[in-house]
């Protein structure tokens, strides 16, 4: 699948279950293991879980693999790997304390975030955004 199309799908999904403070950074030129990082906050255990689900669960619908889904026992911290792009669902406090944005923010995307209204479905073959850092 197309990281465009992966990466947006994956922030509509953490759209719908009313993510906060969606982040998506280029990691190409940091490591061969994965091509983004999408970090987003949560605000409480369960809606961690909430987002992690709905991610694999929009991943699963478009074929891609979920690899692993690590941190779900506490919802602290749910990290969600689909092998090209690794996810980072985190409560503030957590997310504050990690600052993972320094270490993988060297190449922000820019993602226009739609509004739910016109938000198009995840397997629509077209979708809006402005991928910067290809």
């Amino acid at each position: 699948m197309d990281i465009t199309k992966l990466q947006r799908a994956i922030v509509d999904a953490l759209e719908d279950v009313k993510a906060q403070d969606i982040k998506v950074f280029n990691t190409t030129h940091l490591t061969s293991l994965f091509d983004r990082v999408v970090i987003a906050s949560a605000t409480s255990n369960r809606h961690t879980r909430a987002l992690a689900s709905s991610v694999a669960d929009r991943a699963r619908s478009l074929g891609v693999r979920v690899i692993a889904t690590e941190g779900e026992d506490t919802g602290e911290w749910v990290l969600v790997d689909l092998g090209d792009v690794v996810v980072h669902l985190m409560q503030p406090v957590i997310r504050s304390y990690y600052n993972l944005e320094e270490v993988w923010g060297g190449k922000p995307v820019r993602l226009k975030l739609l509004p739910e209204s016109t938000r198009v479905a995840a397997t629509a073959p077209s979708f809006s955004h402005d991928d910067e850092a290809q």
